[in-house]
């Protein structure tokens, strides 16, 4: 029995030693990352933000989980900092991806939905704080000895709905900006509620917050990816990334469509660069929700624009919805411009051929109208 026992608290202080190199390991990525983020050049200022306060959440909560593991079983003058320690690390774990999902709010409709788990989350550390004298999620024995508590799931359900809530806002945003990675969101959440699950079914591992901060690593080259490929002005896919996709294209029934902005340069002449960039982002939002769901759309230069169909046959119905959309632009900013268009076969021959035929057929339109305006 003596023996037993003995077994027992080695087994203990290797799985204790274990679990520091672990947290070591963790706060010097966590580092290593912060600088990473402030050397970035394609975040912004807001999305940097975001990702310091979710590397200091998992490494306060890192931290946290040491000195629960220490103060466990320690005299009764220990217990309030268990019961800290345990509190602030089950109430502020849903909050990481809440700041993750900060970082995704660029241009997009997430912001309300993130003043909705910003509310979530204080109600759940209220309902927590309330909850310990009853011992509902956790509780901390006179003897300082820690133990679940019968309503334990209530943090694994909040947990979950965290992990969820970070990964449709992802999944949203990424196909709002035709990111082409997005099929890898799926294997990284996978991987996280596999590893809860395993923390949850044994707790004694302390794997958590390694693979947490695993995740944020592979979240912030995700991110980085999916902002890399992106014009800033304008949120539709930028010129780099048209030549990429052009290398490599199959779409043999497809169609590339271009789109030249008429007299630009008198937009910004009579009424400012400034005016001028929302004439182009105004531009840019028609043909993105003219033709997103049936191709790529780009920014390839100063004003001009194109789209990569995947199929011939959505090309003139995606026509008449973008020049549908224009008009009710036009009606909001008076003073933006007409847009010309051109399209032409991928099975005209390779992308330069294709393209040079697209153009024609664009400077083709554009001599029409300058014919219906009487200017020719």
């Amino acid at each position: 029995m003596k023996k037993q026992l003995q077994m027992k608290k080695m087994g203990s202080f290797v799985m204790d030693g274990y679990f520091y190199v672990l947290t070591t390991i963790d706060l010097f990525v966590l580092c290593f990352m912060c600088i990473l983020t402030h050397l970035s050049e394609s975040l912004s200022e807001k999305q940097k933000r975001g990702f310091f306060l979710a590397y200091l959440m998992i490494a306060g909560i890192s931290v946290l989980e040491v000195i629960t593991v220490v103060v466990d079983g320690l005299p009764s003058g220990y217990r309030w900092l268990n019961i800290v320690s345990n509190y602030l690390g089950f109430g502020l774990s849903p909050a990481v991806s809440v700041c993750l999902v900060y970082v995704l709010d660029r241009k997009t409709a997430l912001r309300r939905k993130i003043r909705i788990a910003v509310c979530c989350e204080i109600a759940y550390l209220m309902f927590l704080l309330v909850s310990i004298p009853y011992g509902m999620v956790f509780s901390v024995s006179v003897d300082n000895i820690y133990s679940r508590g019968p309503h334990f799931y209530i943090y694994v359900i909040m947990y979950f709905g965290a992990i969820l809530y970070l990964s449709i806002s992802t999944i949203i945003t990424a196909r709002e900006f035709q990111n082409r990675s997005r099929m890898l969101i799926y294997p990284l959440i996978l991987f996280v509620m596999v590893e809860t699950i395993i923390q949850v079914a044994l707790p004694e591992l302390h794997v958590t917050w390694l693979c947490v901060t695993l995740l944020s690593v592979l979240y912030f080259i995700y991110c980085n990816e999916m902002w890399n490929q992106l014009d800033a002005l304008t949120g539709l896919l930028n010129q780099n990334s048209y030549l990429k996709q052009t290398q490599k294209i199959k779409y043999n029934s497809g169609v590339l469509v271009v789109f030249d902005v008429d007299d630009f340069k008198q937009v910004n002449d009579c009424h400012g660069h400034v005016k001028g960039d929302l004439c182009l982002a105004g531009i840019a939002e028609c043909i993105k929700k003219a033709y997103a769901d049936f191709g790529y759309c780009y920014r390839i230069g100063g004003d001009e624009f194109c789209v990569l169909l995947k199929s011939a046959e959505k090309e003139d119905w995606c026509k008449q919805e973008f020049l549908h959309r224009l008009e009710e632009k036009r009606r909001k900013i008076t003073f933006l411009p007409t847009v010309s268009y051109g399209s032409a076969s991928f099975s005209c021959g390779d992308i330069a051929a294709v393209k040079n035929k697209a153009d024609q057929d664009m400077y083709q339109c554009k001599y029409e109208r300058k014919i219906r305006n009487g200017r020719v």
